[in-house]
């Protein structure tokens, strides 16, 4: 099961990312809306410098992610991106975006359950039903949007690669967030 943390929107601060780097998530997507580019690709570089076994995305910045050489997520409002530019994540907040998102390298399906500020979530049984019905191959798949340790058991399914979180890797120890998690398998 791969994880990925999602950065909290609270800036860099190089003690707690490290943490959450070195706890044993498969990725780390950079979500800092207000940070500068500059200082954002300073970020990326530190982070893989520090954990260069993690999978490393930026969130909205395709000149960040090309510079850094890393993953580019581009949320909603994003412009399209030239496929092979950079690996490419996309938000699913629906099944009619599958035809248009497919093609990319990762998408995350949110949200699967309350989140605060999203829309109405998914559930485990549509998530399931939309991934039974989906041809094999196509970009990896990880659901996003309230999950943690408590409801993630409902999850698996051979279409989900994994999960993405925010607050499970950083409102508390990340290392134990990862074990709870990964004792799911």
């Amino acid at each position: 099961m791969i994880l990925l943390a999602i950065t909290p929107g609270l800036g860099f601060d190089r003690e707690r990312w490290a943490a959450v780097l070195r706890a044993g998530v498969d990725g780390f997507l950079i979500r800092e809306k207000q940070m500068s580019p500059r200082a954002l690709l300073e970020a990326a570089i530190w982070c893989q410098d520090t954990a260069p076994e993690v999978a490393l995305w930026v969130a909205g910045r395709l000149d960040v992610a090309f510079a850094a050489g890393c993953g580019l997520h581009a949320p909603e409002a994003h412009p399209e991106v030239a496929p092979g530019l950079v690996p490419l994540s996309r938000p699913l907040h629906d099944e009619d975006q599958w035809a248009r998102r497919c093609h990319v390298d990762q998408l995350l399906v949110s949200p699967v359950f309350p989140s605060p500020g999203k829309g109405a979530p998914w559930g485990a049984v549509r998530l399931h039903r939309f991934l039974d019905g989906l041809p094999a191959g196509g970009p990896r798949l990880l659901a996003l949007g309230g999950v943690d340790p408590a409801n993630a058991a409902q999850l698996p399914h051979p279409r989900l690669a994994g999960l993405a979180a925010i607050r499970p890797f950083w409102e508390g120890d990340p290392r134990r967030a990862v074990a709870a998690f990964r004792d799911l398998q």
